[in-house]
Protein backbone atom coordinates (compact mmCIF):
# COMPACT_ATOMS: atom_id res chain seq x y z
CA UNK A 1 0.00 0.00 0.00
CA UNK A 2 2.69 2.46 0.97
CA UNK A 3 4.56 1.80 -2.27
CA UNK A 4 1.47 2.68 -4.37
CA UNK A 5 0.86 5.83 -2.33
CA UNK A 6 4.50 6.85 -2.69
CA UNK A 7 4.36 6.28 -6.46
CA UNK A 8 1.20 8.37 -6.72
CA UNK A 9 2.81 11.15 -4.70
CA UNK A 10 5.88 11.12 -6.96
CA UNK A 11 3.69 11.14 -10.08
CA UNK A 12 1.65 14.04 -8.72
CA UNK A 13 4.85 15.95 -7.97
CA UNK A 14 6.09 15.32 -11.53
CA UNK A 15 2.82 16.59 -13.02
CA UNK A 16 2.97 19.74 -10.88
CA UNK A 17 6.61 20.28 -11.94
CA UNK A 18 5.77 19.89 -15.63
CA UNK A 19 2.86 22.34 -15.36
CA UNK A 20 5.04 24.84 -13.50
CA UNK A 21 7.78 24.55 -16.11
CA UNK A 22 5.24 25.10 -18.91
CA UNK A 23 3.88 28.17 -17.14
CA UNK A 24 7.38 29.58 -16.70
CA UNK A 25 8.11 29.00 -20.40
CA UNK A 26 4.88 30.76 -21.40
CA UNK A 27 5.74 33.70 -19.17
CA UNK A 28 9.21 33.94 -20.73
CA UNK A 29 7.53 34.16 -24.15
CA UNK A 30 5.71 37.25 -22.84
CA UNK A 31 8.99 39.11 -22.95
CA UNK A 32 9.27 42.84 -22.63
CA UNK A 33 8.78 44.49 -26.02
CA UNK A 34 10.91 47.47 -25.00
CA UNK A 35 13.62 48.19 -27.54
CA UNK A 36 14.26 48.90 -31.19
CA UNK A 37 12.60 46.66 -33.78
CA UNK A 38 13.12 46.33 -37.54
CA UNK A 39 9.78 45.55 -39.20
CA UNK A 40 9.28 44.01 -42.63
CA UNK A 41 5.84 45.05 -43.88
CA UNK A 42 3.99 43.77 -46.95
CA UNK A 43 0.71 45.50 -47.90
CA UNK A 44 -1.50 45.85 -50.95
CA UNK A 45 -0.13 49.43 -51.18
CA UNK A 46 3.51 48.32 -51.17
CA UNK A 47 6.20 47.14 -48.79
CA UNK A 48 8.59 48.76 -46.35
CA UNK A 49 11.03 48.27 -43.50
CA UNK A 50 10.19 50.76 -40.77
CA UNK A 51 12.03 50.96 -37.47
CA UNK A 52 9.78 51.02 -34.44
CA UNK A 53 11.01 51.76 -30.94
CA UNK A 54 8.77 50.42 -28.17
CA UNK A 55 8.61 50.97 -24.43
CA UNK A 56 6.50 48.57 -22.38
CA UNK A 57 5.16 49.45 -18.94
CA UNK A 58 3.16 46.40 -17.73
CA UNK A 59 0.38 46.19 -20.36
CA UNK A 60 0.88 49.70 -21.81
CA UNK A 61 2.98 50.38 -24.92
CA UNK A 62 4.41 53.69 -26.10
CA UNK A 63 7.01 54.37 -28.72
CA UNK A 64 7.96 55.86 -32.05
CA UNK A 65 7.49 54.87 -35.71
CA UNK A 66 10.07 55.85 -38.33
CA UNK A 67 9.57 54.68 -41.89
CA UNK A 68 8.03 55.17 -45.29
CA UNK A 69 5.01 56.94 -43.76
CA UNK A 70 7.21 59.46 -41.92
CA UNK A 71 7.68 59.81 -38.17
CA UNK A 72 5.07 59.44 -35.45
CA UNK A 73 4.69 58.62 -31.78
CA UNK A 74 2.56 55.57 -31.01
CA UNK A 75 0.48 54.11 -28.20
CA UNK A 76 -0.84 50.63 -27.58
CA UNK A 77 -1.40 47.75 -25.21
CA UNK A 78 -0.48 44.13 -24.46
CA UNK A 79 -2.60 41.17 -23.41
CA UNK A 80 -0.70 37.94 -22.93
CA UNK A 81 1.37 37.40 -26.08
CA UNK A 82 -0.84 39.70 -28.16
CA UNK A 83 -0.28 43.40 -28.72
CA UNK A 84 -1.78 46.33 -30.60
CA UNK A 85 -0.47 49.80 -31.27
CA UNK A 86 -1.61 52.74 -33.36
CA UNK A 87 -0.22 56.00 -34.67
CA UNK A 88 -1.39 58.78 -36.96
CA UNK A 89 0.40 60.04 -40.06
CA UNK A 90 -0.23 62.51 -42.85
CA UNK A 91 -0.16 60.55 -46.12
CA UNK A 92 -0.13 63.02 -49.01
CA UNK A 93 -2.55 65.34 -47.23
CA UNK A 94 -4.77 62.63 -45.76
CA UNK A 95 -4.85 61.90 -42.04
CA UNK A 96 -4.27 58.17 -41.66
CA UNK A 97 -4.57 56.02 -38.54
CA UNK A 98 -2.22 53.04 -38.79
CA UNK A 99 -2.89 49.98 -36.61
CA UNK A 100 -0.51 47.09 -35.97
CA UNK A 101 -1.90 43.97 -34.27
CA UNK A 102 0.44 41.10 -33.57
CA UNK A 103 1.78 38.26 -31.50
CA UNK A 104 5.10 37.72 -29.78
CA UNK A 105 6.72 34.73 -31.49
CA UNK A 106 9.84 34.79 -29.30
CA UNK A 107 11.67 37.39 -27.22
CA UNK A 108 13.24 38.75 -30.44
CA UNK A 109 10.53 38.04 -33.04
CA UNK A 110 7.02 39.39 -33.76
CA UNK A 111 4.43 38.85 -36.47
CA UNK A 112 0.98 40.13 -37.29
CA UNK A 113 -1.20 42.39 -39.40
CA UNK A 114 -1.19 46.06 -40.29
CA UNK A 115 -4.16 48.23 -41.28
CA UNK A 116 -3.50 51.51 -43.08
CA UNK A 117 -6.64 53.37 -42.08
CA UNK A 118 -8.91 50.95 -43.93
CA UNK A 119 -7.31 51.90 -47.26
CA UNK A 120 -4.85 49.00 -47.37
CA UNK A 121 -3.84 46.09 -45.19
CA UNK A 122 -1.11 43.55 -44.95
CA UNK A 123 1.22 41.54 -42.76
CA UNK A 124 4.47 42.11 -40.91
CA UNK A 125 7.31 40.34 -39.22
CA UNK A 126 9.75 42.07 -36.89
CA UNK A 127 13.14 41.33 -35.39
CA UNK A 128 14.66 43.00 -32.35
CA UNK A 129 17.76 45.05 -33.21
Amino acid sequence: MKTTAARLAVMALLVVSIVAAGTALAQNTNSDLSGKWLFTVETSAGSGTPTITLKQDTDKLTGHYSGQLGESDLTGSMKGRDFIFTFNVDAQGYALKVTYTGTIESKDSLKGNVDLGGLAGGTFTAKRQ
